[in-house]
């Protein structure tokens, strides 16, 4: 599990008079403190939960996943631009090998579950996306292309970095710690779920995720007061996004 920042920190409306209030401070941990409540939402959903104890109803999986498809082609767009916009070849690097991730394991991943979940041809191609992920794909096209690499990794990170979260946390809550394969190897999960869980608790993941967050606390510190401002509210709107997510999934499938 990533180390994890207690939101009570006082007096942190700018990063300057956070990083004045504790050891070692980090653009990206002032960022999710600010964030709060949402992040403990999205992050300890009961949604997650229910995923990892294998008890979450499968319509409310379908639901998630057909939803999640529907905003990959975004993401992957964002992913680009953030390539276009890194300072060098080490920075795009990474970048690009996990677009590669996203386009072939993940996107083989999607295929196998909505099989699997029987899911319809017209779901899974042309589904009407939902309010949080109409305004998801919005706000990552507004981060993208109205501001700068600061901007574009201030919706990546905190995406990417929720997910690397909850999945840890419920592959330590459920998985076998004895077994020797991925984080949930032994947990009698189908596969559907437990491979979800795999791909963002993994250690590739994971390490993508901690080098993603460096990016943003290499270039955070030294933007404007005014830019940081808005990497702050693009932070935070994602997050928000992110748990709306979660709560919409699974009341579809208390609703189902």
């Amino acid at each position: 599990m990533s180390d994890r920042v207690e939101p009570s920190v006082e007096g942190a409306e700018t990063y300057e008079s956070y990083a004045a209030t504790v050891d070692e401070p980090r653009f990206t941990d002032w960022l999710r403190v600010r964030s709060e409540p949402a992040w403990s939402t999205a992050t300890e959903h009961p949604f997650t939960d229910e995923l990892g104890a294998g008890t979450l109803s499968e319509d409310a999986y379908a639901a998630y996943l057909i939803q999640d498809y529907a905003f990959v082609d975004e993401l992957v767009g964002t992913f680009a631009h953030a390539v276009a916009q890194a300072p060098g070849m080490d920075t795009k690097r990474p970048l690009v090998e996990f677009l590669d991730t996203i386009t072939d394991e993940e996107n083989d991943y999607f295929r196998r579950s909505f099989d699997a979940l029987e899911v319809p041809e017209a779901d899974r191609t042309d589904p009407e996306r939902v309010e949080p992920v109409a305004a998801f794909v919005d706000l990552l096209g507004r981060a993208a292309h109205e501001g700068g690499y600061a901007e574009t990794l201030a919706v990546l990170v905190p995406a990417e970095w929720i997910y690397e979260e909850w999945a840890t946390t419920v592959a330590d809550r459920y998985g076998d710690p004895a077994a020797n394969g991925p984080p949930s190897a032994g947990a009698d999960l189908p596969f559907y779920y437990a491979e979800w869980i795999d791909l963002h608790a993994i250690a590739p993941f994971r390490e993508f995720v901690a080098w993603l967050r460096s990016e943003l606390d290499s270039v955070g510190p030294d933007l404007s007061p005014r830019r940081q401002a808005r990497v702050e509210a693009l932070f935070c709107r994602t997050v928000e996004l992110e748990a709306a997510f979660f709560e919409w999934a699974f009341e579809a499938g208390a609703n189902g």
